[in-house]
């Protein structure tokens, strides 16, 4: 899982690289897509229920799973990118938000709570916490900083599948759910609004954006509980 981590961290580097003005969210996918299979490895969203793309591209209002294409990124906007890889059958899964160009206080001001967010979150990920310590430390930094958190879509387990169980929400009451032990890994992302909690899917059966228009942002690791602490997985 460690080497599946990497590649796609290495992917979503290289596609952070690329995030300019003028550029379109496709080319930005074949870069992924060719960092990914140059490794040994396989896009793990590519025809994964026939979403049709190597990475979500979820631009301004979008939450996630957007869907790359023609669309050209402008200056001001802000681009979540969500990658994935199987190397060897094992899963890694990472997301960051990118700024393109100069972007507004306000942006920034979200990003910097959704990472900080994931950050919160990846330290209650050791033995013995319980699940929803991680959720209510998300939680409790995104609507500390005034902004959203989404509860339609959640963070989840991962190994030998994309998805496993349990599911783990970005929302939550210190103390509840299972308890955390050496050897579980988890894919935790916030998905923290702007405005309104609230989220609606686009007729294309897959984007999901804001009910209110505000902005979104999305930072995403792959995380192991160990003995020694949070292992984050989806590092270079």
């Amino acid at each position: 899982m460690r080497e599946a981590g990497r590649i796609t961290a290495r992917a979503l580097r290289l596609v952070g690289e690329a995030v300019a003005p003028g550029v379109t969210t496709g080319h930005l996918d074949r870069i992924a897509e060719e960092a990914i299979q140059t490794s040994g490895a396989v896009p793990a969203f590519k025809g994964y229920h026939g979403f049709p793309a190597a990475i979500c591209s979820s631009l301004n209002e979008q939450v996630v799973h957007g869907i790359p294409g023609d669309t050209i990124l402008r200056e001001g906007d802000i681009l979540s990118v969500d990658v994935g890889a199987v190397f060897d059958g094992y899963y890694g899964d990472c997301a960051m938000t990118f700024p393109v160009g100069r972007i507004s206080d306000t942006a920034l001001a979200l990003m910097d709570a959704t990472r900080r967010a994931l950050e919160a979150g990846i330290a209650a990920c050791v033995p013995d916490r319980r699940l929803y310590d991680i959720s209510n430390a998300v939680q409790t930094v995104a609507e500390g900083a005034g902004f959203s958190v989404v509860r339609e879509y959640v963070g989840h387990g991962i190994g030998r599948s994309m998805h496993e169980e349990p599911q783990l929400p970005n929302f939550g009451p210190k103390g509840k759910g299972p308890t955390l032990a050496s050897g579980m890994v988890f894919a935790i992302e916030p998905m923290v609004n702007a405005g309104e909690a609230a989220v609606r899917s686009l007729d294309d059966g897959w984007t999901v954006v804001t009910a209110d228009g505000s902005l979104s942002a999305h930072f995403e690791h792959t995380v192991a509980v160990s003995e020694k602490g949070p292992m984050i997985l989806t590092l270079e």
